[in-house]
């Protein structure tokens, strides 16, 4: 018998009967025709059954909305995200459907020769991209340096290939024409072939323009020179170059940088030109009212490293009055310029007896430039003590002094790799022994020595370590009855940088100190570069030194003592 509805201990409806489900955020309430809505034992009014619930959710009918409306939810429509990383609308989870154009470039990739290789590109024509061709000779270059006797590749194969390239040269891009021309060059492809041509000609036309090439303004002898001079790429012998320029110039467009400007290069290049050198000594006679001593040391500097003496008459009238009106202004300008009168073994007497005085000494001393004007003060000294025996003015101070070149010239240490310094060291030990020679020795009053011997009165090579390797200085301090009876050989390296360039003329600080060495009693044996780079290995370079040291009448070893 059935229980009439609504009665107590009747069943549940249904949770769907009557349902509505609302959009989201809205519940879903069971619909009850004109009755009250039940009450389910521990759950609220208008929420289905646990049991209901799990029927609906395992039946097979459930729809979409159905469970929806169950779980508070909207039903989930099939969307799209909008274009993926492969360029498409895909549906998400799907993963990148093969395409015809990786497809292709799939197959060009895995193709298993050059005929098939072109057979891929030739049967699908619409399906061709720029980037295939690239592939197509990676591929090619692949198949053919892979194995170790690569198949032959017919030439009408390479040509059908190259027809390809060209027929659809136009679509690529910079970068596909670079790497085609990459790989068609390792394919050996002729430069002068179609294919090679066709692409470069492509590459120069995607290339842009170039500017036309700005005209060249109008300049004068003087702008001219000094537009010369300042160019960086400017060549290192422009002698006849420069002399035109100067040749050219207006008296009036020679300004004081131009000048300076040429002193400079002259100096640097060593550029022994004497035409140029004259021309800046008629310019500092010319305006000398208008030059300044900083001015006057640039344009003098040339004359003394090139070891040159101009013929001009009032060149050297002219820099002592600048010296007796500029001396106490700028005290290293001063001492620059006695520095290239030096070196000319020209020096004033006037100028001597200022920069010696206490007052310019006591006024250079507390300036930065202090060590450097106390060491030309030295060799100016020293130049005084050698050259200068008449000479009965001021002196430098003892305390004062300092070596004058305590270490090894500038260039000479930036062209030690290229010195015959080593090898000549070598030869020597071998010749004499370690004990015989001193290397790199400083003797007084701060002159380097390539190589120094010391030799008995009967020319006998005895060791250094024994003997004082220095001879006393100043010369006349010893007297004539104490001085030591051995004498002391110096070996003086003449490198091609110690030469003007294109001449045999010694640079300036070369030939002084060669001098004073030889005043101060050392004998002199010059090795030119000349005869150092003629000879050929060792062998032959023992065999130079042997008679370079005989002829002084030298012995060594056994027979030598």
């Amino acid at each position: 018998m059935r229980r009439p509805r609504g009665e107590p201990g009747s069943r549940a409806p249904r949770p769907t009967e009557g349902a509505t489900c609302a959009g989201p955020g809205e519940s879903c309430e069971k619909v009850w025709a004109g009755r009250p809505k039940p009450l389910v034992q521990g759950h609220a009014a208008g929420s289905p059954a646990p049991n209901s619930m799990l029927r609906v959710l395992l039946s097979a009918q459930a729809s979409s909305a159905r469970l929806s409306g169950l779980l508070l939810l909207p039903p989930v429509q099939p969307c799209c995200l909008g274009p993926n990383k492969w360029g498409d609308h895909r549906p998400p989870g799907g993963g990148p459907r093969a395409g015809p154009v990786q497809g292709l470039q799939r197959l060009l990739e895995q193709a298993r020769s050059p005929g098939e290789l072109l057979r891929w590109l030739g049967q699908n024509p619409t399906k061709v991209r720029a980037h295939h061709y690239p592939v197509a000779l990676r591929r090619l270059s692949q198949l053919l340096g892979s194995l170790p006797r690569p198949p032959p590749v017919e030439q009408a194969t390479l040509q059908d290939l190259s027809q390809l390239i060209i027929r659809n040269c136009p679509s690529f891009d910079i970068h596909t024409i670079h790497v085609c021309l990459h790989l068609a060059a390792l394919l050996g492809f002729p430069s002068d072939g179609p294919l090679i041509c066709t692409l470069e000609q492509e590459r120069r036309f995607r290339l842009p323009p170039k500017p036309p090439p700005p005209l060249p303004p109008i300049l004068r002898g003087g702008q001219r020179l000094e537009a010369a001079l300042s160019c960086p790429r400017f060549q290192r012998r422009p002698q006849q170059h420069l002399i035109r320029s100067l040749a050219e110039a207006r008296p009036e467009e020679l300004t004081p940088h131009v000048m300076v400007l040429l002193a400079q290069h002259l100096a640097r290049h060593r550029l022994r030109e004497p035409q140029l050198l004259e021309a800046i000594a008629h310019f500092l006679v010319v305006q000398e009212a208008q030059l300044n001593s900083k001015v006057v040391q640039k344009l003098v500097l040339p004359f003394g490293r090139l070891n040159y003496v101009p013929l001009e008459q009032q060149f050297m009238p002219c820099l002592e009055r600048i010296l007796a009106r500029e001396a106490g202004v700028a005290p290293l300008a001063t001492v620059n310029i006695l520095m290239s009168l030096c070196q000319l073994r020209c020096l004033p007497f006037r100028a001597l007896h200022f920069v010696f005085s206490p007052g310019f000494i006591n006024h250079v001393s507390g300036t930065p430039h202090a060590l450097i004007v106390r060491r030309y003060l030295s060799l100016l000294d020293t130049a005084v003590e050698l050259e200068l025996p008449g000479y009965q003015g001021a002196r430098l101070p003892r305390r004062q002094q300092v070596p004058i070149f305590p270490q090894p010239l500038i260039t000479d240490r930036a062209r030690c790799k290229y010195s015959h310094k080593d090898i000549v060291a070598e030869g020597l030990r071998q010749l004499l022994g370690e004990e015989k020679y001193r290397q790199d020795l400083t003797v007084p009053p701060g002159y380097s020595t390539d190589f120094l011997l010391c030799v008995s009165s009967c020319g006998a090579v005895l060791p250094v370590r024994a003997q004082d390797p220095f001879l006393p200085y100043p010369p006349r301090s010893c007297p004539r009855a104490t001085r030591d009876p051995a004498q002391r050989v110096v070996l003086m390296l003449r490198e091609r940088w110690h030469f003007c360039r294109d001449g045999r003329v010694l640079l300036g600080s070369r030939a002084l100190r060669e001098r004073h060495l030889g005043l101060m009693g050392y004998q002199l044996l010059p090795l030119p570069f000349e005869e150092l780079e003629s000879q050929r290995g060792l062998p032959q370079l023992k065999s130079y030194l042997r008679q370079k040291l005989q002829a002084l009448g030298l012995r060594w070893g056994p027979e030598g003592g």
